[in-house]
């Protein structure tokens, strides 16, 4: 199937906390629609990223909102063991040490957790579409963005890419029919259907702030003629989005009735802590909080209303401090302020930093997202900035900011015609080892010294295509084969690539069976990045034959 025959495109944004999509008919490129028909739920644009699994981990029995609704008692067999929701498992594809990763069952690795989520998806989205238009055929005519974290390995796509293919969204494993792009890039491709309504003119950057339930990604664009963008600075985002605060809220309620407790609430009773924090916290405080000490109102925390249970794990001074205290937690302004801030605090020091990386004056800064509809984030943000950029705004719809500008992406992913590197890239080579000059522990028996060579540096702005070459020859006459391996890094000064920080990002073995030439074998070793795939070729100076190629996922 050629990329032509794709009818339908679809955009899904798997997020941290909740994920949607998103589907648009190439016959009719403005009428983007954005699902909100869910199961368990209807008239929102995104469902809890959750999964609810049979006693044994292996068959999914509910997702989204279903996997969380707390069980009405007549409803629960005691005899039957109910296993815990999954969540937060696309965090183990992140950076994250393993001891900071979400709770998981050993019975279940978190890539089939992935697989079974877009399992899911892929069951609502091929009824949706066929409900639409009957004769489509799903997936051969359906195309597929996937939205990415800016912040997260090289690895991300492919893992992404493996799981699609197991929940039966693509017909081959490498098929063409699926794109990714990064949440912020997605998020500003959404955005430019806004900056005419604030004025601005090509030649105007603009920053977005993507504030969802687990990241926050921040990018900065520059408004190009023809309505298309640049990026004019290194992505950037951290693990700060609105569940954070919900963390916090559970760390002041774990000080009041033992953290010991809290977690045998979560292990025994999930359902009474799901409903504490959505139908209490997030419902009444945490989307209402606007930061003004004056019009807040104190309020009271009845845990016998929502996690009746937890008073049974309640044990020794706390549990008579509760009490005499009639089992009621008080929530006065300063306390609910300490839950947002070190969250809150983190999204200001990554929008103050990218700001700084900027050489051109910010006309704009857009927040989207469900972390932007907090009062108080906003009010934050606008407080620290307000002298540095002239527009601070929430466009309509910031919650399906992502998934629509996703779409926005697959319809012309000529749309972006520059991005900023964010490793600096190059291969391991080898010289013969110099007395006085290298390491003594750097000398190999043979008397020769690895090395990084850099390639392409850390905040380059590339074009698509744009290639980065460096010409090589072997180190031994008789050699018959020359391996170039890969790597990237953060750093700008690397030197070897056994340092900190450097990961392999993959190798290209090519043949060199004429060593009648010895050493006068020169080779161009080439990078050229593509939309979202790093292209390495390597070729024969002397005759100009291209021996291999081969291609490696770009961590856009």
């Amino acid at each position: 199937m050629a990329l032509q025959d794709i009818r339908i495109l679809v955009a899904l944004d798997f997020g941290t906390t909740y994920s949607g999509f998103a589907y648009v008919h190439k016959e009719n490129p403005d009428n983007i629609e954005t699902n909100h028909t869910w199961p368990g739920r209807e008239g929102v644009f995104k469902t809890p990223t959750a999964l609810l699994y049979n006693e044994t981990y292996t068959q999914v029995k509910s997702w989204g909102d279903l996997a969380l609704e707390e069980e009405p008692e007549y409803m629960v067999d005691d005899s039957e063991e109910r296993s815990r929701p999954i969540e937060l498992f696309k965090l183990h594809i992140s950076d994250l040490k393993d001891n900071q990763k979400p709770w998981l069952p050993s019975q279940l690795n978190y890539k089939k957790a992935i697989e079974d989520y877009l399992t899911q998806m892929q069951i609502l989205i091929k009824s949706t579409l066929e409900r639409r238009w009957p004769a489509i055929r799903f997936p051969q005519q359906v195309g597929f963005v996937l939205t990415i974290p800016a912040e997260w390995p090289n690895n991300t796509t492919g893992i992404m890419r493996e799981c699609a293919y197991k929940a039966g969204l693509l017909s081959t494993l490498n098929s063409a029919h699926l794109e990714f792009t990064t949440e912020p890039e997605a998020a500003a491709l959404y955005c430019l259907n806004v900056v005419k309504e604030h004025n601005l003119h090509p030649g105007d950057s603009f920053l977005v702030a993507d504030c969802g339930g687990g990241t926050v990604d921040i990018t900065s664009r520059k408004l190009l003629h023809d309505n298309k963008l640049s990026e004019i600075t290194e992505r950037i985002g951290d693990l700060c989005g609105s569940t954070f605060v919900d963390k916090e809220f559970l760390q002041f309620l774990g000080r009041k009735v033992g953290f010991q407790a809290l977690e045998t609430l979560k292990r025994c009773n999930y359902g009474q802590m799901q409903h504490l924090i959505q139908q209490f916290f997030c419902n009444l405080v945490k989307f209402k909080f606007k930061g003004d000490p004056t019009t807040f109102k104190p309020m009271r925390l009845i845990l016998h209303r929502y996690c009746p249970d937890l008073q049974e794990y309640v044990t020794g001074e706390l549990k008579e401090k509760m009490e005499e205290a009639g089992w009621i937690v008080k929530l006065d302004f300063e306390s609910v302020k300490g839950m947002f801030d070190p969250v809150v605090d983190k999204v200001i020091k990554l929008i103050d930093g990218q700001l700084k990386e900027t050489r051109d004056r910010c006309s704009a800064m857009f927040l989207v997202g469900g972390f932007s509809e907090s009062p108080y984030l906003l009010n934050r943000v606008r407080e620290t900035f307000r002298d540095q950029v002239p527009i601070i705004a929430v466009p309509a719809l910031p919650i399906a900011a992502v998934v629509r500008g996703a779409v926005a992406y697959g319809l012309n992913v000529e749309i972006v015609q520059e991005r900023v590197l964010k490793w600096t890239y190059g291969i391991e080579v080898c010289r013969s080892w110099v007395s006085g000059k290298d390491k003594k522990n750097r000398r190999t028996h043979d008397g020769l010294i690895f090395y990084f060579y850099k390639l392409a540096q850390r905040r380059t702005k590339v074009d698509v295509d744009r290639k980065f070459s460096g010409e090589f020859s072997p180190v031994r006459a008789d050699q018959t084969h020359i391996v170039f391996n890969v790597y990237y890094t953060r750093s700008d000064f690397a030197k070897y690539c056994n340092e900190s920080g450097m990961k392999l990002l993959g190798t290209l073995r090519i043949n060199t069976p004429d060593t009648h030439f010895g050493l006068n074998r020169q080779i161009e070793f080439s990078l050229t990045f593509a939309k979202m795939e790093i292209k390495a070729t390597a070729k024969n100076k002397r005759n100009g034959k291209t021996y291999d190629e081969t291609t490696f996922e770009l961590d856009i």
